[in-house]
């Protein structure tokens, strides 16, 4: 269950970091709304998974979805550079988050 709960948590950190891009320095309602209820939502349910994950695994699994989520759609729906660099780095980012699930014990 905590897997699941910080995969949600990760979900919430993509939508509360994109939203920031639409509120316009919470100059916009619906976008500002968004983005508190998703960034709350986020901790909420990363505090629910350190229940029974251990705290350096999930926080370092909880960003890197947070930086990889984002970058990914920041290459299609903001025309990010999509260069080799950038993505041999989310995939490097990826491989560590592999690894940190792989390394945990139940």
């Amino acid at each position: 269950m905590g897997w699941l709960l910080l995969f949600t948590a990760g979900c919430s950190e993509i939508i509360f970091a994109l939203s920031l891009k639409y509120n316009e320095g919470f100059s916009k309602l619906w976008p500002s709304v968004v983005t508190c209820f998703s960034g709350v939502g986020s901790f909420y349910l990363l505090m629910l998974s350190l229940k029974t994950l251990p705290l350096g695994t999930a926080y370092a699994v909880w960003t890197g979805m947070g930086a990889v989520g984002v970058a990914i759609i920041g290459i299609f729906l903001f025309k990010e550079s999509s260069d080799w660099i950038r993505l041999t780095s989310i995939v490097l980012i990826v491989i560590g988050i592999a690894g940190l699930k792989l390394t945990h014990v139940d």
